[in-house]
């Protein structure tokens, strides 16, 4: 027979776990049902990369942010703000507010930067398979595209 611990505020949902499901994750308050924070920053990333590829063949406008068009720093923030995140406006602004990642370490739905002098100037949606979503200039229109240069940032989403 296992003890029961109720744990109200933190898992509604799972209502009552037991003392071993707690001592079995090192402390860490984990009970069936409940999911990390790891888990819902990638079903974030996931539904962000899956808005971008949904605006696939939309125009690129300078300082557009959708829903019918966009910069490249308009569609991170319209895909990220449908996902439940709130991003702010620009490259650089949008880059000192990310958690930076090696390309070792890149996820779907990173945003990659790219640079020069130490200043980005460019921002996409990683899609995996060194590919990115994103609104690349004036002419052109959102598309799914391999990147093109390692001279790139990766930043995680929080």
């Amino acid at each position: 027979m296992s003890a029961q611990v109720h744990v109200p505020s933190l898992f509604s949902r799972a209502g009552t776990v037991s003392a071993l499901t707690l001592v079995a994750v090192g402390g860490t308050l984990v009970a069936p049902g409940g999911t990390s924070q790891a888990q819902a920053a990638s079903a974030v990333a996931t539904k962000a990369v899956k808005v971008a590829a949904s605006k696939q063949g939309s125009p690129y406008r300078w300082g557009a942010t959708g829903p019918n068009s966009f910069d490249c720093s308009g569609l991170t923030v319209y895909s990220y703000k449908k996902a439940g995140k709130s991003l702010p406006r620009t490259t650089q602004q949008q880059y000192n507010s990310t958690e930076h990642v090696s390309a070792a370490h890149r996820r779907k739905g990173d945003l990659v930067f790219f640079h020069s002098d130490g200043y980005a100037y460019h921002v996409g949606i990683y899609a995996g398979h060194g590919r990115i979503w994103h609104a690349p200039k004036t002419g052109s229109t959102v598309r799914l595209e391999r990147i093109w240069t390692k001279n790139v940032w990766y930043g995680r989403v929080a």
